[in-house]
């Protein structure tokens, strides 16, 4: 069957610089300084649209603190979880073709996959509990060390594993679920299991979906799964004291209930395999059309209608990680309430985030986009520098 060219729907949007400065430069600008001068955050790039204009981007710091290199315009940072959102727009563009349901069995498209309860019994995951993380299933670095991701040899896709996407969700399958599916939020190796649904729906391995569906037509040249040797991107580094370490290949960093295992030279490998919730690579200006298109009703890669559902709560009220006021859409954390959150986002408004040090968020209500790529994880992603950013952007 020929796959439909995502771009059929409409033209993707064009980005260009406003000529008048933003009001919230200076506060978003005392941001950056702060987190740099505090040694929280060694470099970043920090991008902001209004109403599909670029009001804000600034390159602070350094991308390469041992060379003395400066962040670069086009810097290529990892993506990490921010994969999730472009992993799940891939599977909602083959729903708008009628190759994916929500409510498919997981086991349509991967027979192998069948974890069961701890009472023995196999319940039904479908596309939808994976999309939403109610699947039942977790991350190796959210359990104690001696959990049974652990004793498998489950990899959360950011570890040099050196296994096949199959095999590592077989050794996923044969762990015990969490809970009933659909009974609780938990974040998870969903995606990745995702990523492999895909490949079967769309008849080629993920990296080629992603980019037929969804960079391609957004001009993401940049947003990849791997990279040629030799390509220059932003050294990665973990939270330490008195200032952030540079990341060794492996890395660990205590995290969770036990710690984030980082291999920096994935992005390298192009024999490692596409893990759909953390395998990516990109530059801020390319996430930025990503969610601008997002924003503007998926326009270039969605129906209006599948991008307004990505981009809704889609647990009722099940609690997830993020804290009170947030709910979770098809691949997205979505802001329920502002007030029990303490944020200045409009209600429904949609972000996530990533352990090498990035995050994004979207104000349909504002009319504003943001991503922060820096690449010092997880301060970038979950410190103070996230939150401060996301004050600075509005108005007192």
């Amino acid at each position: 069957m020929t796959m439909l060219p995502a771009a059929a729907f409409a033209a993707p949007p064009v980005l260009t610089a406003s000529a008048t400065r933003w009001s919230q430069a200076d506060a978003m600008d005392a941001v950056l300084q702060d987190a740099l001068a505090e040694r929280r955050i060694v470099g970043a790039t920090v991008i902001a649209a209004k109403n599909g204009e670029i009001v804000y981007e600034r390159m602070a710091g350094l991308a390469d603190r041992e060379a003395g290199r400066a962040v670069a315009p086009d810097e290529i940072f990892r993506l990490a979880s921010m994969t999730k959102a472009i992993v799940c727009v891939t599977a909602l563009s083959l729903m708008d073709q009628g190759k994916i349901s929500l409510d498919d069995p997981v086991t349509r498209w991967l027979p192998y996959f069948r974890p069961k309860l701890a009472d023995g019994s196999e319940p039904v995951i479908t596309v939808r509990h994976l999309m939403t993380h109610t699947a039942g299933l977790t991350y190796g670095f959210l359990e104690a060390a001696d959990g049974p991701y652990h004793q498998l040899g489950v990899s959360d896709g950011l570890d040099a594993s050196g296994l096949t996407l199959e095999e590592n969700l077989k050794r996923l399958a044969s762990a015990p679920l969490l809970f009933a599916p659909g009974t609780r939020w938990q974040y998870s190796l969903a995606i990745d299991v995702l990523g492999a649904v895909i490949e079967q729906a769309a008849g080629m391995t993920l990296p080629e979906a992603v980019k037929g569906l969804v960079t391609d037509p957004l001009g993401m040249a940049s947003v990849r799964f791997t990279v040629p040797e030799g390509t220059v991107l932003a050294a990665p580094y973990g939270d330490a004291s008195p200032e952030p370490a540079r990341m060794t290949d492996p890395f660990s960093l205590n995290f969770g209930g036990s710690a984030i295992v980082y291999s920096p030279s994935r992005a390298f490998d192009a024999t490692a395999y596409p893990a759909g919730g953390v395998g990516m690579v990109g530059t801020a200006r390319d996430y930025l059309r990503f969610i601008e298109a997002m924003r503007a009703g998926g326009v270039g890669v969605l129906k209006p209608e599948t991008a307004g559902a990505m981009t809704a709560n889609a647990i009722g009220d099940l609690q997830i990680s993020a804290g009170p006021g947030f709910g979770w859409g098809l691949g997205v954390s979505v802001l329920k309430d502002p007030v029990a959150a303490g944020l200045p986002l409009g209600a429904g408004s949609w972000n996530w985030a990533g352990v090498y040090g990035a995050n994004f968020w979207v104000d349909p209500e504002a009319g504003l986009s943001v991503v922060a790529l820096t690449n010092t994880g997880v301060y970038g992603m979950s410190g103070g520098f996230a939150k401060a950013l996301r004050i600075a952007a509005y108005p007192a």
